[in-house]
């Protein structure tokens, strides 16, 4: 790897952080994306046909024929890396990987175990070869315990975790346990294993011992964690949540009601906003009715409280509704898809609807960086790689001639 002085200037809070990415799908390549965006110079290592999310189409870009088609869902979580295609089931493609963390400051992977011992670059030998480096594991169980060596997929996890058991609408309005819409286990993964990074890398440079260490994030724990007030609703109660549709379990009125064109989602988290939502419809007796004056009335007399909202904004269109809702200052919104939702101006002025131009698929709409920095944004340099991009210009970079790059290139290697 260069040094960091060799490296362009850009913006970031992670200038200067050299990543080694081994890991593919989706809460690793999430993971490693986030620290791109924020500087981090991260090498994506891809197998031979490369990173399966690769051929999660349709949707594609590019075209086939050309060797371009590249599916939306790679570059959903690929941008502002460089790509090198190289075989780890060679004895070459090991040792180069062994010589890419030899300038690297974090290793991510999500390999079968056993990989890394094949590899030459099992925890000991890590330890040993590399004390500095922070070595981030991703797993769907974790490394230790009784699913230790199963494979984890997002969807089953949702369903392992209990998440699925909260989702969708109640058995009573003919519901039945449903994912989220987004692979929810993958992405709360990939932020957990970016704070497990930061820590400890800040701890290895700034806690005094200059060593890294191993961190695993798995997709079960990621998903337990993030149950947060249900898991407690269950510990407290000792009876498993269910699930509730829109409602919110703790929260009464927090949830979507029809109106005469559409569908508002309505969000009373006060007692002073439930006076004002009152006031708002017409209905000021509500306020004062002992079944529903405070949320602890109201969520156990949910059942009565609905239908009563129900009609009262079935009666007007959504857009009149939320003016008056905007007026008595009550959170609400209509239900945007999700082109409309990165149209918005709320969405433009967040700097979350981005473009990047890419060398072969042309200018590509992005969703932005999500984090603003006074002194170092994060910024999307650049597009996502196709498979093997840059493997010569990382090749050189660990000091092969051109000779070598072609006869690695000759035997499939890289």
């Amino acid at each position: 790897m260069p040094d960091a002085a060799d490296q362009p200037a850009h913006p970031g809070p992670l200038r200067g952080l050299r990543v080694v990415d081994a890991s593919t799908v989706l809460a690793g390549p999430y993971a490693t994306m986030l620290l791109a965006d924020l500087g981090a110079d991260v090498v994506k290592v891809e197998p031979p046909d490369g990173d399966a999310t690769r051929s999660w189409g349709p949707p594609w870009v590019g075209d086939a024929a050309t060797g371009t088609r590249t599916a939306a869902y790679f570059l959903a979580v690929n941008r502002n890396k460089r790509s090198i295609r190289l075989d780890l089931r060679t004895p070459d493609g090991g040792a180069i990987l062994r010589r890419l963390l030899d300038g690297a400051d974090v290793f991510v992977e999500n390999l079968r175990p056993g990989t890394l011992a094949r590899l030459g670059v099992d925890e000991t030998r890590l330890r040993d070869t590399h004390p500095g480096l922070v070595h981030l594991s991703i797993s769907g169980y974790g490394r230790d315990g009784p699913a230790a060596t199963r494979p984890g997929y997002d969807f089953v996890i949702q369903a392992a975790s209990g998440l699925m058991s909260i989702t969708g609408d109640a058995d009573a309005d003919g519901g039945h346990p449903t994912k989220v819409g987004v692979a929810i286990s993958d992405v709360v993964t990939g932020l957990y294993a970016v704070v497990g990074i930061l820590a400890a890398v800040l701890e290895r440079d700034r806690g005094g011992s200059g060593r890294g260490q191993r961190v695993d994030a798995s997709l079960l724990a990621s998903t337990l964690a993030v149950l947060v007030n249900q898991a407690q609703n269950g510990f407290v109660t000792g009876s498993a949540p269910g699930r509730r549709g829109n409602a919110h379990p703790n929260i009464v009125p927090y949830e979507t009601f029809a109106t005469s064109d559409g569908e508002l989602a309505v969000a009373v988290g006060s007692e002073r906003q439930w006076v004002r939502l009152c006031a708002a419809i017409g209905r000021q007796e509500l306020a004062t009715d002992p079944r529903f004056a405070t949320n602890g009335d109201r969520v156990e007399h949910r059942a009565e409280l609905r239908p009563i909202l129900a009609a009262i904004f079935a009666e007007r269109a959504s857009t009149t509704w939320l003016a008056d809702l905007e007026a008595a200052e009550i959170p609400g919104a209509a239900i945007a898809d999700i082109v409309t939702a990165f149209d918005s101006p709320e969405a433009a002025a967040l700097g979350m609807d981005a473009t990047v131009e890419h060398p072969a698929l042309g200018v590509l709409r992005q969703a932005g960086i999500p984090l603003r920095f006074e002194r170092t944004p994060g910024a999307i340099r650049s597009a996502p790689p196709l498979l093997g991009e840059h493997s010569d210009e990382i090749l050189a970079d660990l000091g092969f001639d051109a000779a070598a790059v072609a006869d690695l290139h000759d035997r499939g290697v890289v």
